[in-house]
Order: C-alpha cells, then structure tokens, then sequence
C-alpha cells in the first residue's frame, strides 16, 4: 500500500444559527481552545478555517485565542483556510456581494493574524462554476469542495478522483484547484468523538481508504463546534459525553504512528503533478444538478433562498440595500461588510427567536439607512369589462396572446408580431401527451401551492378579468382576482406595445403560509416550437458571466421532491435577476424584481414520446427543516417578466 496523506479542516463559525449570543465564550472555551491544543497533543499540524466576522467576535471576547492562532500560524502548527467575511452562500447572491465577501475577509485575515490564505473552503460547500473567477481574482489558488454530492451526479468519474487534487473549470474558460472534503470522513470522526463507534472501527476504515497509488484522505472537514458542546439544533444530537476532544487526539496520536500516513495541510498536499487521476479539469455542476452542496441532498440551495422563517422576505431586503449601494456607487467598506453580514447563510435556517428578532431590526436599520422607505404600490384595480366565452385575445404591436379565462387567465399562447413559427410558450391540454405521468393540463403564468397531506391550492378558476389600454404607453393591461381557500390571489399584466414582453404582478393575502412549496409562473415550453439538440438555460449563480446548461443530454428536476420533509433537490440562484432559454434559432427569456421578492427557478425537462415536455418554474416558497412558518397580516407580493427574442 502507498502514503495516506491526511489533513483535518475545523471550520469555526461564532454566527452558528442555534447559538446564543452569550453562549459564544463557553463556545471559545469549550471548542475552540482544544483547538488550538491539538496540534501540540498529535504532534501534527492541522488546517482552521473561520470567517472574518468570527475572528472579529473572538477577538472581542478573548483576544489571547488570537494571539495563540496567529502564532501557530507562524510557526507552521495551523494552516489558516480562508472563506469570506462572512458565511454567505455564493451562488445565491450578486457577484460583486461575492466580491466583497472575499475582500473584507482578506482585510480582516490580514489584520488579526497576519496571513493572506491562498486555499478556500466554499461556503456550505454551495458551488457553481460562476465563483471560480472571482474567487481567482481575490488570490486564491484552490478551493476545497465536497466530493459525495458532487460525484454522485457523474456516474463517469472514476471514484480514485476523490483522493487526488483536481482542477475545477470556471466561467470564461477559467480553473482553480480543487481539494476535496468527504462527508463520510467527517461523520467518522464525529461518530467516534461522541462515542458511537470505536477506536478499532475507525481506525479501520482510515486504513481502507489506502490503495496502490499515493492518496489524501481529508479526516474532518466540518464544525468545531460539535466537540464538547451541543448547538442545540436538533433534538436527535448526541448527547454530551465530554472528553472528546481528548479522544480525537488520542485517536490521532495512533494514527500518526501508523506506518505509511503522513500527517499534512491542504496546501501542502495540492501539487501540480501529472501524476494518474491528478489535476484533471474537471467540470463540476450538471443541468440536473447546477449548484452541488455538501452532505445530504437534502442540504441543497433552496434552504437559504425560499425556506427557513422568511428567506425571501430578508433575501429581497438584502437585494434592496444591494441595489442602493450600487445604483449610488456607494464604495463606504462599513456598508458593504455590513451587507455581507446581513446575507450570511445562519439567519436563514435554525436561527434562535431571540437572534431572528436582532436581525431583523439590523436589518431593517441598514435598509432604511442605503435603501429609504419601501413603497409596496397596490395592484390596479378595474371595473369588470367582462369577456364572452373561455379565451380572451391580446394583440398590441408586439405581441399577440390568447389567454384562457377558465384558468384565471393562464397564457395558451403567446407570439411576437409578426412572428409565424409555432408559439414558444403556452398550455398543452389534457390529450397531448400519451404518457400516462404527463396525461394532465398544463398552463404558462399559473400558480401552486403543494402542502403535505393537503390539497393543492390553485389559481386555476374561473375569472372576471378587467382589460383596459394605457393611454399614454399603449400597454393592455388586465387584472384578475381568484379566492382560494387559503385567501384572494390578485393577478396583474401588463401586455407591452413596444416589446413582446409580459409583466406579471400578483398579490397573495394569504395569512398562514404554512410548510409547502409555492411555485409560480410554470413557464411551458411548446415542443413543436424548439430544437431540443440545442436547447439550453443561461442563468447567473452568483458570478459575473452566466453559465450554460444544455437541456439533451439527461431528465431535469430541480423541483422534485427529496422526501415528505424536503420539497427540492436543488435550484438556480438567478442572481442577476434573469433566466434564457432557448435554442440556437430563439430563446425567451424570464426576469425576477428580486428588490420584492428573489425568486429561485426550478427546471423541469425530460423525454416523452410525444416529443420535449420542459418548463420553469419560479419557486417562491420550499419545505424543508428549517421552515419555521408564521402567521403573515402582510399581503405577498410577486413580480416577474417574460419576454420573447
């Protein structure tokens, strides 16, 4: 058998959702000077990674653990991993957020303990291929990334890639290096640490993972603090024994002892070679599988975006302050560290009632501060101009489109004037697919919301729409109202003259929003209308460039349930606020006013032998465990645009 070359990463994060804030010196005490012990105890290095905003809120509270980290740095006991200044998900907001994410943690790195890291952990190990630029840009020459997630959507890799460095390929023709963490290998070491299983278990499994070449093998790559000390999170926590981390050095003590492995640091181990399975650039998103997260696919984009307490709502505040500081060109370093806090991934899943409530009003203080007021203008209302029979036809200089009344006005088809090729969009009716899983009705522009063990809540009914022309654009414009039984959904758009475009403004007084998946818009690809060879979507996942997926290839289903608890397997961040689709010959393209709501789109696209059936969807709301759902005396409000090319 040849050299284990293995490393520990112990990620530190003092904005953990399930701490208090006066817990954080028992967190120091109990988690993170054990810590900066264990390399002295092993007689190896280790690797620590921590945001900027925590080594600021450790320094705060005991400037000595400082002190000693940035020693061990200096002498080589500690490799210090970089992340951000704050922990927020990078696929999930603008590129320059992710810009300056980067850059404020370099300052901060820099001033506490005197390093600028070259190696990166992502940020809940959320990739997208848009990151690798800018992440390059700020220094970095390797990224760590979670292999098990990733790998399980590339049946063609061969599994000795895992124990190698590799390159990831990036946007632009771009490449980083690309380290990889193990979610087995750090469930191993916590499973030992709180006594689940022992030595002898897992210093055997360490010693499978050896094989006839040279391997790296990351032993942990998680939370410090699990060790010692219980978040609180979850009521299946093991319970605190203590002791643990004198088990994971003595563990480790052995293991160092053990002929052939050789204790190392994420930099020492990444090395250009053209060794077997070595630096091979790799590509690591799919279509079905745009932004690879760690651990369990039940860990997937979604958890920050459209779930938690209320994900969009702060999302949309944060996309406003955004807008501000960059519509002002405002360059003050406060405000920009200040928005990078206020996006960090922990406010937006377990957080405590008492720190949600902190938020929110540091968050409302820093809107209204960059943004000002918020003016939520109310859906126009008509006298009814009532149209005879089931559809209604809309023709402006731009377009022409039929809509269906009998479905509060879902879009049956839609063409630019002028334009006599099948439609892009609209419904396909019951009939049209012989298949018995797609033997229903399908619309453009409707909405659902699904529920476990409840019925599905629809917009689907009849309507009586006011229609009326803008004098001064020339626009039509048409409202609609359906009650459901959860509340009155009102539908606007607006049918430009001067583009083929269509405004959707819709309004939910919906007082209990419960735990489901709101979904909207269901925009339906006509299959007649496309060449499904070249059909691709273009979207940004957090980066300056957009990045392409093409649709022939494999099934798609962002939107499918993982369990009865977790209602997505994954989602498209649209951080700029659009999506196109099409083929070489025409393409659409979907726009979100992320300022009132940032909605997360969820393709859906797979072979019938009827021909294409693909849509999107625009996802305003998932399940999954960290929906704490509350009572809402605000009407919701969803704006969105589709225009054709």
């Amino acid at each position: 058998m040849s050299t284990l070359n293995v490393f520990a990463l112990f990620h530190l994060n003092l904005a953990f959702s399930s701490i208090e804030e006066e817990q954080r010196t028992a967190v120091i005490e109990r988690c993170y000077w054990p810590l900066l012990r264990l390399p002295d105890l092993i007689g190896a290095p280790i690797a620590i990674e921590a945001t900027g905003y925590t080594l600021e809120t450790i320094e705060k509270l005991d400037r000595s653990w400082i002190l000693e980290l940035k020693r061990l740095v200096a002498n080589g006991s500690v490799e210090f991993v970089g992340s951000g200044y704050a922990q927020i998900i990078g696929p999930l907001v603008p590129a320059r957020v992710n810009e300056a994410n980067l850059h404020h943690g370099h300052q901060v790195y820099r001033q506490l303990i005197g390093v600028t890291p070259n190696v990166a952990l992502i940020n809940e190990q959320a990739y997208a291929a848009g990151l690798v630029p800018i992440y390059k840009d700020a220094g970095y020459q390797a990224v760590l990334m979670d292999w098990d997630n990733v790998a399980s959507h590339h049946a063609d890799w061969d599994g000795e890639l895992r124990y190698h460095p590799q390159r990831a390929a990036g946007t632009g023709g771009t490449e980083i290096g690309l380290l990889w963490t193990h979610t087995m290998a750090f469930q191993k070491l916590q499973r030992f640490a709180h006594g689940d299983i022992e030595l002898g278990d897992y210093l055997s499994w360490i010693a499978s993972q050896r094989g006839l070449l040279p391997r790296i093998l990351p032993l942990y790559s998680n939370d410090a603090e699990t060790f010692d000390f219980r978040p609180g999170r979850f009521h299946t926590e093991e319970k605190l024994r203590g002791n643990e981390w004198a088990r994971i050095a003595a563990a480790w003590r052995t293991l160092r002892h053990v002929p052939g492995v050789n204790f190392t640091t994420p930099s020492q181990v990444f090395v250009e070679t053209s060794a077997p399975f070595t630096n091979e650039l790799l590509t690591l998103q799919t279509p079905d599988y745009p932004i690879p997260v760690k651990k369990q696919p039940k860990y997937n984009v979604t958890r920050w975006a459209v779930s938690g307490r209320d994900d969009l709502a702060v999302n949309a505040a944060c996309y406003r302050i955004y807008r501000a500081l960059s519509d002002k060109n405002v360059e003050a370093p406060d405000a920009w560290r200040e928005l990078c806090y206020l996006w960090s991934s922990d406010f937006r899943t377990h957080i405590t009632e008492k720190r949600w409530t902190q938020y929110r009003e540091r968050l409302s203080a820093a809107e209204a501060k960059h943004a000002g007021p918020r003016h939520m203008a109310h859906n126009l209302s008509r006298e009814p101009n009532l149209a005879d029979g089931r559809w209604i036809e809309i023709e402006t200089p731009a377009l022409r489109v039929v809509l269906n009344r009998r479905r509060v006005c879902a879009i049956h088809e839609i063409t630019a004037a002028g334009d006599n090729r099948p439609a892009m969009l609209g419904s396909l009716l019951h009939g049209h697919y012989d298949d018995i899983d797609l033997q229903y009705d399908w619309y453009t522009g409707n909405c659902v919301f699904e529920a476990p063990g409840m019925p599905k809540v629809t917009d689907l009914e009849w309507t009586e729409p006011a229609v009326w022309q803008d004098e001064e654009t020339g626009d039509v414009l048409l409202d609609c109202r359906v009650d459901t039984p959860l509340g009155p959904i009102n539908k606007s758009l607006r049918f430009s003259s001067s583009e083929p475009r269509v405004d959707f403004d819709l309004t939910f007084s919906w007082k209990d929003w419960g735990r489901g998946s709101l979904r909207l818009g269901h925009f339906l690809l006509n299959p007649e209308a496309f060449d499904r060879a070249s059909l691709t979507f273009r979207t940004h996942n957090g980066g300056r460039d957009a990045e392409e997926f093409p649709m022939a290839s494999k099934e798609i289903d962002h939107g499918k349930a993982i369990s009865f608890l977790v209602s997505a397997k994954t989602g498209l961040g649209m951080t700029e606020g659009r999506i196109s689709i099409g083929d070489n010959e025409r393409r659409f393209t979907v726009e979100v006013d992320q300022s009132i709501a940032p909605l997360v789109g969820l393709m859906q696209s797979q072979p019938s032998s009827d021909g294409l059936f693909c849509r999107l969807m625009l996802s305003a709301l998932e399940l999954d465990d960290t929906r704490k759902p509350a009572a809402s005396s605000e009407p919701h409000r969803f704006r969105f645009a589709l225009t054709l090319s």
